[in-house]
């Protein structure tokens, strides 16, 4: 009996520190203004973002209660980074290399060319010094980013012709941003940074001739196969692309320790659950597109690959030569990537690889 009054006691007093921190910070309930880079209720990448800004305001009980606005409702797509530095709303969520014109090593914290996947990135950011790299970068705009979503290795894209060597760029107009779109620009490709809700009409009206997005489950529904028939799996520009959550960082600096552990736990668990999410549903949709809408599935050659790779090279440089923050940044993430990358071919890859063969995979 005295055993089970203690843990009865017990339970209700962690139950009452658990509600301790929620009901101070009611005392000062915080508004925070979401601007997002993707339409309404927009598969995949929308409902994420609209997911994680419900998940804030749940997790802190209504202490920090979200205004979630897509992109156009409040500011347009590629507006939202200003939105948020001035201070008139308070976070952003979309991809940070949309903002490679303000500096070109954002790129880094969603995705480049030939890096992490997003196993990989997620180490780099939250054990490998990535975190610290990314405040001293966008702090230098008055912004605090974290992860709040991955999307997986992204596809090559959407073609209305096939890609056999790296010759088929010249001249092919492409919807390809970050340094991604710099790397077809090196082949010859006409490349532009269009937001998600302007693509298709620009593919279907033949404004560009290709397009990358995401992968299957969220490119169903873009119905880029009207236009382009030839689906390329396993691009080089994104194979791990993580996207964020940019903070007013001095409205994230007026923060609670408690109030900044709940958006970060919210961050970081939409992070794992888009990328499960697509995981999970990549496969089906992908079936979907090939026996429902007849899209032809493709790889790039070798030696397309082989080209690319050289003209990432000849990118990157250039990114170095930016500042000393670029280099330091592209340095650092050169030198994890190649430590992480190394193991996981020993490993993770090793194991894939083998397991796919014996099971007949592909």
């Amino acid at each position: 009996m005295e055993r089970r009054k203690f843990l009865t006691s017990a339970a209700l007093g962690a139950t009452g520190a658990a509600l301790a921190a929620p009901a101070v910070a009611q005392a000062s309930k915080k508004i925070m203004t979401i601007v997002s880079t993707w339409p309404r209720d927009f598969p995949g990448l929308g409902v994420s973002a609209q997911r994680v800004a419900a998940r804030i305001t749940e997790l802190s009980q209504g202490a920090i209660t979200t205004e979630y606005y897509a992109a156009g409702e409040r500011v347009g797509a590629f507006d939202s980074f200003d939105e948020v530095a001035s201070g008139n709303s308070q976070a952003y969520i979309g991809a940070d290399y949309y903002w490679v014109g303000k500096h070109p090593a954002f790129a880094f914290f969603t995705s480049v060319p030939f890096g992490m996947t997003v196993t990989e990135f997620n180490a780099w950011i939250k054990f490998g010094g990535g975190q610290e790299l990314w405040d001293k970068l966008s702090g230098e705009f008055g912004i605090k980013a974290l992860p709040c979503g991955a999307t997986g290795t992204q596809a090559g894209g959407w073609f209305n012709k096939e890609i056999n060597s790296a010759d088929d760029f010249k001249g092919l107009k492409m919807r390809i941003p970050g340094l991604g779109g710099n790397v077809l620009s090196k082949l010859g490709a006409s490349t532009v940074s269009l937001p998600g809700g302007q693509i298709y009409e620009n593919l279907v009206s033949g404004s560009i001739d290709a397009t990358e997005w995401v992968g299957p489950y969220n490119d169903y529904f873009m119905k880029f196969y009207e236009a382009a028939k030839y689906y390329y799996t396993g691009g080089m520009h994104e194979p791990g692309s993580d996207l964020a959550m940019g903070m007013n960082k001095a409205w994230w600096d007026s923060l609670s320790e408690w109030e900044q552990s709940v958006i970060s736990a919210a961050c970081y668990e939409e992070n794992a659950a888009q990328y499960e999410e697509a995981i999970a549903l990549n496969g089906p949709y992908l079936k979907k597109l090939v026996e429902e809408q007849g899209v032809q599935v493709r790889a790039f050659s070798d030696e397309t690959w082989d080209a690319m790779y050289e003209a990432w090279l000849e990118v990157v440089a250039e990114v170095r030569d930016h500042s000393p923050l670029a280099a330091e940044i592209a340095d650092d993430y050169d030198a994890k990537l190649k430590e992480y990358g190394s193991m996981m071919a020993k490993f993770e890859i090793t194991y894939v690889n083998q397991r796919n063969r014996v099971m007949g995979l592909s």
